[in-house]
């Protein structure tokens, strides 16, 4: 059995937001450089209808296990949706304003983890890309098995 890393409320939005096909998953570690959250969680569809519905996803997905966001930028026809549940922010953009706002850039001092499509082959479902271990609140333990994409 292959555990995750993730603490299963992150686990659980990025699962949504694979499901829905969403693209360049990413995980900031916001801990120590922010009051107002200790993670963001940024991901891209290609189309407006398609962030939209990775955001109802995600939000359907947590409402699931009893979160609901605290507060929840954009509606119908938004190239940018988010989602704050206080603990964490997800962020669904476009392609394009996500190249365009950069919060990978702004936030560069943040702990960045990218998540990428889970191998067939392991049910675990997340992984992270080579080299990242990182051990704080946003996990759920150290040392727990991962599955590195190469």
């Amino acid at each position: 059995m292959t555990a995750d890393p993730f603490r299963p409320e992150l686990r659980w939005a990025i699962e949504a937001a694979q499901d829905k096909q969403a693209a360049a998953i990413t995980l900031l570690d916001m801990s120590g450089l922010s009051a107002f959250t200790e993670a963001f969680l940024l991901c891209s569809g290609f189309s407006t209808p398609q962030v939209e519905a990775i955001a109802d996803a995600v939000e359907r997905k947590l409402r699931e296990h009893g979160l609901r966001p605290v507060h929840r930028e954009g509606r119908s026809g938004a190239e940018w949706i988010l989602l704050d549940y206080g603990r964490f922010i997800v962020h669904v953009f476009t392609e394009r304003l996500r190249l365009y706002y950069d919060l990978e850039r702004l936030w560069r001092a943040a702990r960045r983890i990218d998540v990428t499509e889970p191998n067939a082959a392991d049910a675990s479902g997340l992984y992270l890309q080579p080299g990242e271990k990182k051990e704080s609140g946003l996990y759920l333990q150290p040392g727990l098995k991962k599955g590195v994409s190469s």
